[in-house]
């Protein structure tokens, strides 16, 4: 699954996978999904960096593809925001 998003001259793309992994606590597995974010300027093909791979908190995956879509575009808010507009102040 797969969607993109523009945002402030950039293409935030978020591909989300199933993750049958095991948490932080190793004998209890979580199924949920991940988000695997890439950052792209606008019409180009590269990515400034290798995809992220963005999990719910404490190293547990997202419960639904949804909340993993959300996720992953936030941090490319952030990714974007933080390391590559100029600094507003």
């Amino acid at each position: 699954m797969k969607r993109s998003y523009d945002y402030r001259g950039h293409t935030i793309e978020v591909t989300v996978e199933i993750d049958s992994g095991r948490g932080p606590q190793r004998h209890v597995q979580h199924i949920g999904f991940v988000a695997v974010v890439r950052v792209l300027r606008t019409g180009s093909p590269l990515a400034f960096f290798s995809p992220l791979r963005i999990g719910a908190q404490r190293g547990y995956p997202f419960t639904s593809a949804d909340d993993a879509f959300d996720g992953g575009f936030i941090a490319g808010q952030r990714i974007i925001e933080d390391l590559m507009l100029p600094d507003a102040s």
